[in-house]
């Protein structure tokens, strides 16, 4: 029996998804088993101080020790571990992996962008899209916001902006970044009709599941808007009593609303589509690629 895991290294939390691979001549497919979410917000030191504290060191080390032992007792076989936006950016990065290396045994890979991206679309959500229309996949992190137009299935172009939740709360988004994420869109979509919006992510996720859609209907552009200005009407202990919100998903929602609406709304989309995937799904389907 085979089975991988992924590691997602994250600016707001740290995942490990544990999956069985179920293979036959001409495919392989997964069945999630175990994931695991630790909420160490790396991304406020990262953006903030361009370093890692001490304390987000330590409860890192401790996070990756306890993933090692849990892919021991699963017995997997394969695994692949990413780091993005924040130890993208912070300087000590690279010894934290070395560290790790040492003390938890996991080889973890400092992504870029660009390979975020890829990753993310490994799920290949695009098998299932419609031919006719044109999708703007928007990916939301803690410290990057990833974009690829589709076209006939094809991905025809991806970008990464430094634009996520954490870096937003921080007051660590610029202008200009926004900017020029407006430019891209503009240029990437203006000659597309009818652009449908894909969106991955925990929060997107989140806001789908309470919207109460059912599962394979999009959300709509106006319904996101109005579930963002009442979420908005809520402060921040509310949103957890009233709302039922985990405290490190009721600061983060809003941001992230922030950066889909506005996406949504360059790139002329009406509805969204929310496929229960991320960077976790991306790693695993990557390992089950490579290893065909």
């Amino acid at each position: 029996m085979l089975r991988y895991a992924a590691i997602d290294i994250g600016s707001n939390a740290v995942r490990l998804l544990i999956a069985d691979i179920n293979q036959n001549d001409r495919s392989s497919t997964f069945k999630k088993n175990t994931l695991v979410r630790v909420p160490l917000r790396l991304g406020d030191d990262a953006f903030l101080d361009q370093e890692l504290s001490d304390k987000k060191i330590d409860d890192l080390v401790k996070t990756m020790i306890a993933f090692r032992n849990l892919m021991d007792v699963y017995h997997v076989t394969d695994y692949l571990a990413c780091a993005t936006s924040a130890m993208r950016e912070a300087k000590n990065g690279k010894l934290v992996i070395k560290k790790i290396k040492e003390l938890a045994n996991i080889d973890i890979e400092i992504i870029e962008g660009q390979r975020e991206a890829s990753i993310i679309y490994s799920n290949h959500i695009e098998e299932n899209l419609d031919i006719k229309k044109s999708y703007l996949y928007i990916d939301v992190g803690g410290g990057s916001t990833e974009l690829s137009v589709f076209v006939n299935k094809q991905p025809i172009a991806s970008k990464s902006f430094n634009l996520g939740t954490i870096r937003i709360l921080d007051n660590q988004d610029k202008e200009e970044t926004w900017n020029e994420m407006k430019d891209w869109i503009k240029e990437h979509t203006k000659e597309l009709k009818q652009v449908v919006g894909i969106g991955t992510g925990g929060n997107i996720n989140k806001l789908f599941r309470m919207s109460g859609e059912k599962d394979d209907l999009p959300l709509s552009f106006l319904k996101l808007r109005n579930m963002y200005n009442e979420l908005n009407s809520y402060s921040l202990k509310e949103r957890i009593s009233i709302l039922k919100l985990n405290q490190d998903r009721a600061d983060v929602i809003i941001p992230a609303c922030e950066i889909y609406l506005t996406v949504m709304k360059w790139a002329g989309i009406k509805q969204i589509f929310v496929p229960k995937v991320g960077m976790v799904d991306g790693i695993i389907n990557l390992l089950m690629e490579e290893n065909l």
